[in-house]
């Protein structure tokens, strides 16, 4: 049971930065039915950039408290991942807003490989650490161990999931990202500013983005210049567990595949008499995308969806 406990708690912290990678997904599909391939990047380049500053910040005030310099590190993280994915936007998929769907998908694809290989020009090939600013105390729960680190990373994800459903459930904004995404011709001639709305998708997308970046980095305490293609599918396979378009649906999808992940990890070792490690943990995901895609692809909530159109 301890065993269980545990797997179950690392599952969810790490589920719930899956939820904040995956709502980006989900947005832009949602709204112009556009899986952006380079998500993951920009959950690295967030990452990058906030040690970077965390790197300078540390230079400067050695004796600054840890969660001012992470703090620091998200502030500025969290506004330079919004204006690359406004620029990706605008750049990269508004000339292509009409073109046949396989061109913004290669496009998405190459922009993924373009941030990259800028990443590892920039901050070279090499694993860098995340010095240990959040705090460390463990806590004892149900026969397991919670650390401080696990507490404030799962709550802020819920507190900024809980504000990205206000903001698209109670807002001016929210309703006309809606209505765009119900039919962008319709909105537009109701006076929607249908550019607009895309392009506050993908920034308050890319945002989450580097907010999930900076807190996997502080909770594994490493960063890479690769670290975002990996997480990126991961997240990919959580919005289409839950049902990729309904935001609902990628922050259970997240949580969900994160658990499921995580007692994979803890149990593969039994099922399979020692021959598979918890270095195999990466299947389960792949392994939950293809029963989704072949049992039910519309996702665990994706009728919501369909019903709505």
């Amino acid at each position: 049971m301890d065993i269980f406990t545990q797997q179950l708690i690392n599952g969810l912290v790490v589920g719930s930065v899956y939820a904040l990678v995956a709502l980006g997904y989900t947005m832009v599909y949602g709204i112009l039915e556009l899986i952006n391939f380079a998500h993951g990047e920009v959950t690295m380049i967030g990452a990058m950039v906030a040690l970077m500053v965390i790197g300078a910040l540390l230079g400067v005030a050695p004796d600054m408290p840890g969660l001012m310099v992470f703090a620091g590190g998200l502030l500025v993280a969290v506004p330079a991942c919004m204006a690359l994915g406004f620029a990706i936007e605008k750049i990269a998929y508004r000339p292509l807003r009409h073109a046949p769907r396989l061109a913004p998908l290669i496009t998405a694809i190459g922009v993924s490989i373009v941030l990259q290989n800028l990443a590892m020009l920039i901050w070279g090939r090499q694993y860098i650490s995340f010095p240990p600013l959040l705090p460390q105390g463990r806590h004892e729960f149900l026969g397991a161990h919670v650390t401080d680190t696990q507490i404030i990373i799962f709550v802020t994800a819920l507190i900024v999931m809980a504000g990205l459903w206000l903001l698209v459930e109670r807002t001016r904004l929210g309703r006309a990202m809606r209505a765009t995404a119900q039919s962008r011709e319709v909105a537009q001639l109701m006076g929607v500013n249908v550019d607009r709305v895309i392009a506050a998708t993908f920034i308050i997308g890319s945002g989450l983005a580097a907010l999930a970046g900076v807190l996997v980095s502080a909770y594994y305490g490493l960063a890479h210049y690769y670290m975002g293609f990996m997480l990126g599918l991961k997240a990919f396979s959580a919005a289409v567990l839950g049902g990729i378009g309904n935001i609902a649906g990628a922050m259970l999808g997240g949580l969900l595949l994160g658990v499921i992940e995580a007692l994979g990890a803890g149990y593969i070792g039994d099922l399979t008499g020692g021959f598979l490690g918890s270095h195999y943990q990466d299947v389960f995901a792949f392994f939950v995308l293809i029963l989704v895609l072949v049992l039910r692809p519309s996702g665990l909530l994706g009728e919501r969806v369909a019903n709505r159109a």
